[in-house]
């Protein structure tokens, strides 16, 4: 049976507008009802249930806004458009502001722009509805409290973690630096089957060349100048539990032999050893190299890459899961202010935003060292003056700013580039209206 397509409700009292929209909305296969006052929508919501709400902004009963606040009272999960016309620039920042999904012009500039952007505004809400169901079935089956996801992208690492975790497999984590590889290879550990065992962590990066086989493998007493006593290695260690070898594309040719033959079966002895040892552990690797690039360049040894590559997750970097960021944000001001002692924060909106227009070429890491300086440098609230210089130099994502832009160029138009009717009909003060048309590179022949 061919499912119902989705139902929409259109707010305005405006007929030939309403008509309009419903008419286009038809065409394009959606179910719609219409209704002309704040009461007759809030009747509607709250007789049955819609995909998404179209409001205007001005109703006779009301304000547009009130039907917006109605909808996230009693069903947050719909999304509402706000039509605005000429002059209500304010309204609509307000209203972007107060979680309205987006906004559209009155008049239409074309029917497209209307079936565009309801068509976007739907898949959003499938997209998260089906992220929601993925978090519930996540949470459910397994747990990872080290790891905070809201991001569609994150969860399915949290998805192929859950899958992975209870197998033997051979994890290979792929990554920048600070996404929080070793976060994820622990939450494998938590939910393995060796979780009670312990996970022993080493960076490949961290030791010189003498000193990592060592580690890895151990030392018997007298092996080299300074081997004083016998030294278990990680392997040793690890026994029984999971060894997470981070940036494995640092070591040299001859460890990645010897690692390649403690893979294959599954011995190894300790430098200037005979003695066989069995290596019973379960091997999470980590990368934030291209691998396929080494091997081809002949400095990584293809049939080591191929062995430790059977099961990859690649962790997406911070500026690509911006869902996950005001998360983190709140997270890492939490666990700063308790251990300064402090009352926990708020994050300002401003500031909010400018962490979300970063690109965080440090990723998590960068988020915490500046969300740690934010949270010794505020008071009660993280302000945009808490944040270093270069988070502050990012541009602020451009909803808002192209509300404003699009009404002014809209007002100009409408009073034949006169400035002072234009920023009569937008209320606003002619030097203001000056002000951003400079902001905006914005140029009218008239004053």
């Amino acid at each position: 049976m061919e499912k119902p397509s989705e139902m929409i409700l259109v707010v305005d009292d405006d007929p030939g507008f309403r008509r309009l929209l419903e008419t286009i909305l038809v065409r394009e296969g959606y179910r719609v009802e219409t209704a002309t006052s704040v009461r007759e929508a809030q009747q509607a919501g709250a007789a049955r249930s819609f995909s998404l709400v179209i409001s205007d902004l001005k109703l006779p009963d009301g304000d547009g806004l009130e039907v917006l606040r109605w909808w996230k009272e009693n069903a947050p999960e719909t999304p509402v458009i706000m039509i605005t016309a000429f002059g209500t620039v304010s309204s609509a920042v307000e209203a972007m502001k107060l979680g309205a999904a987006d906004y559209i012009g009155k008049p239409l500039s074309s029917p497209d722009e209307l079936r565009l952007l309801v068509k976007r505004i739907l898949e959003q809400r499938r997209l998260q509805a089906e992220v929601e169901l993925l978090r519930d079935e996540t949470n459910q089956r397994f747990s990872c409290d080290s790891l905070l996801a809201s991001d569609p992208k994150m969860l399915q690492v949290l998805d192929m973690v859950r899958r992975v975790a209870p197998t033997s497999a051979t994890v290979l984590l792929i990554g920048e630096s600070g996404t929080g590889k070793e976060l994820v290879a622990r939450c494998v550990h938590n939910n393995s089957q060796r979780a009670d065992r312990v996970f022993v962590p080493v960076n490949c990066a961290a030791l010189s060349p003498t000193l990592i086989e060592s580690e890895l493998f151990g030392h018997e007493k007298g092996a080299f100048t300074g081997a004083v006593a016998r030294h278990l290695g990680r392997f040793e260690r690890a026994r029984g539990g999971t060894l997470f070898l981070d940036e494995i594309a640092e070591l040299d040719a001859n460890l990645q032999a010897k690692l390649l033959r403690v893979l294959q079966e599954k011995k190894f002895e300790r430098v200037g050893g005979t003695q066989q040892i069995t290596a019973d552990v379960r091997i999470i690797a980590a990368t934030n190299r291209d691998l396929k690039k080494a091997v081809a360049e002949g400095r990584f040894r293809e049939d080591l890459y191929y062995r430790i590559n059977a099961f990859p997750i690649e962790i997406p970097p911070l500026r690509e899961r911006p869902a996950d960021i005001p998360e983190l944000a709140r997270f890492f001001l939490e666990k700063t202010a308790r251990s300064l002692g402090k009352p926990t924060p708020e994050l300002s909106p401003e500031a909010e935003n400018l962490l979300l227009a970063y690109g965080w070429p440090g990723n998590v890491r960068e988020l915490q060292n500046v969300i740690e300086r934010a949270t010794i440098l505020c008071d009660r609230r993280v302000l945009v003056s808490d944040l270093p210089l270069d988070v502050g130099r990012a541009e602020l994502p451009q909803t808002i700013k192209a509300i404003e832009r699009k009404a002014i160029e809209e007002a100009l138009r409408a009073n034949g580039g006169n400035r002072a009717k234009a920023a009569a009909q937008l209320g606003i003060s002619l030097r203001t209206l000056q002000y951003r048309l400079k902001e905006y590179r914005l140029a009218s022949t008239r004053s």
